[in-house]
């Protein structure tokens, strides 16, 4: 399937061309997350949900105040999407969704999902990819269930974090635990929380965040103690 072009909307929420009639609705993949810093396993989880699922866009979402991180130190909210924006730069599959930026208020997705599909009704499917490690936490989220009801989930491997199997999640998820799909592929075992720490204690991350995100990173003093 070849990828289409995605336009944006004075900044805020991105656009999608319409389609012309006769044709599919777009796929397009929605990966929300702190991204502090955002690093190559986010890149490399985009990648393949886009080639298993035939995804013609991934909008990183990048989260203003992320509900699971209250009364924790989070980087500024303008570096955080500095970054993000530096570590999707050259790559046509990728682009940046600014509505939790913009929209005041813990940053839930459910909330986002609803208000990406008030944009585009009819003409894109969206999926909410997301790593297992979330998939495990999922019941810590903003009405789950509903957020399955409304959109379909493309869970990918992470070290540590074992996929479920299909009994598991008919268990939990009844007749909508077929709107998950499991990818299979190689995980990387990089995270936000050990590449703040490295920062912290003056060790290397070249080669586990986009360049220009280490760039950043080196001039703004991120990280640092």
């Amino acid at each position: 399937m070849g990828r289409r072009r995605v336009t944006y909307q004075a900044g805020l929420a991105p656009a999608l061309e319409r389609a012309t009639e006769g044709e599919p609705p777009r796929r397009i993949g929605i990966l929300g997350g702190t991204f502090d810093p955002p690093h190559i396993g986010h890149l490399w989880l985009a990648t393949l949900a886009a080639d298993a699922m035939a995804l013609d866009r991934v909008l990183f979402m990048p989260a203003a105040q992320p509900p699971h991180k209250v009364g924790q130190p989070v980087s500024r909210a303008t570096d955080r999407l500095l970054m993000t924006r530096l570590a999707i730069a050259g790559n046509p599959l990728l682009d940046l969704c600014l509505i939790e930026m913009e929209r005041p208020g813990p940053s839930y997705t459910i909330d986002s999902i609803d208000e990406l599909e008030r944009l585009h009704p009819g003409d894109t499917q969206l999926y909410l990819v997301m790593a297992a490690d979330s998939l495990a936490q999922i019941d810590t989220w903003r009405e789950p269930d509903r957020l399955l009801e409304r959109i379909e989930w493309i869970v990918g491997p992470r070290p540590g974090d074992a996929l479920p199997d299909r009994s598991s999640l008919e268990a939990r998820f009844a007749e909508h635990a077929s709107r998950i799909h499991l990818l299979e592929g190689p995980s990387l075992d990089v995270s936000s929380t050990a590449l703040r720490e490295r920062v912290a204690n003056g060790q290397p991350i070249r080669y586990l965040v986009p360049r220009g995100v280490e760039e950043l990173i080196t001039e703004r003093g991120l990280y640092r103690r």
